[in-house]
Parts: C-alpha cells; structure tokens; sequence
C-alpha cells in the first residue's frame, strides 16, 4: 500500500500531477471535492463560496476535518488498488492526519513553481481570475491553512519549471517507484 498526497501553492501543478496518476490507473482522492460536497450539503455554490467553506470546516471541526473526511474514500480505493494520490493537501495538521493513518505507507510530494509561472498558468486555464491581487490573496489563504508548514515536511519536491511533458515524466517515474 501507498499513499501519496500532493501539496502545492495554486497553479503548481497539483491537478496535472492528478492527471498523471489518473493515466497510471492510480485512484486519485481530491480534497477539493469534500469542499464542494459540503457547499452543496449547505445549499451554496461550490464556484462562489470554495474558500469561504474550506476556512469553515476547519473552523468548525479542527484544521484537520478535510483530510478526516477523506479517510473513507482513500481506504475505500486502497482495497482494490496498490496506491493512491491525495490531490491537494493543505497543511501540516493534514499531513500529520495522514501520517497518523498510513504511517511509513505515506509519501508526501510538494510542488513548486514560481509566482508568474503559476499566475501564467492560472491565466491560460481561465477557470480561475488571474490577477496579480486574486492569485496573492489564494496564496495567503493557502499558507495561512498551514501550507508552507506542510511544503517544509515533503518527503519530495517536484519543481514544476519546465515543458509540461518534462514535469509529466517526472511526475510518472515518482508514482511508478511508489508502486
């Protein structure tokens, strides 16, 4: 068995790094989508009011309730699968939940990338503002969860600087080692 969770600031490469592991036949359990499930059970819209749910949950059930819910599924896909990735770790409260649950069994890989390459990237997704004000302030929410803490406790690091082919093999030959 193995567990490996990704951490990264917004626009790293978090969710490319999902997509690999997708590709690999690996389960990959987003964090992100207990968020939503919540903003949903609460009746808002996931889109409107991510951030604002995220900050409440960890409020109203430790800093750790993110990764407590995920528990469930990541168990769940480890029945039928070597190794799973947690896509989109938070903070070190999260990290250490997970430690506590998979032990030596857990792998912890940051991802890093500077500012304006991140900025670039969130731009060409259009899903997200890219402002310069919008991506700092997601920053500071991020690293404010704990993030940098978490970033500091990574067994690995990708630095996510190159062509998207160079960090999609990188990507690979990691989860394939932890299979």
């Amino acid at each position: 068995m193995n567990v490996v969770g990704t951490v990264g600031l917004p626009g790293s490469g978090k969710g490319e790094a999902a997509s690999v592991a997708a590709e690999l036949d690996i389960p990959v359990i987003t964090m992100g989508d207990v968020i939503r499930e919540e903003c949903r059970a609460r009746g808002l819209d996931p889109s409107d009011h991510h951030g604002e749910i995220a900050v409440a949950l960890r409020e109203e059930n430790g800093p750790g309730a993110i990764a407590e819910r995920s528990l469930k599924p990541i168990r769940d896909a480890l029945e039928t699968h070597d190794t799973v990735l947690i896509d989109g770790i938070r903070s070190d409260a999260e990290v250490e939940r997970f430690l506590e649950a998979f032990g030596d069994e857990f792998t912890l890989v940051a991802i890093t990338a500077p500012f304006e390459l991140r900025k670039d990237r969130l731009s060409e997704r259009q899903r997200d503002d890219p402002s310069v004000e919008t991506l700092e302030e997601r920053d500071t929410r991020e690293l404010g969860f704990g993030m940098g803490a978490a970033i500091e406790m990574a067994d690995e690091t990708i630095e996510n600087t190159e062509s998207i082919e160079a960090y999609h093999k990188q990507v690979r030959r990691l989860l394939e080692d932890d299979e």
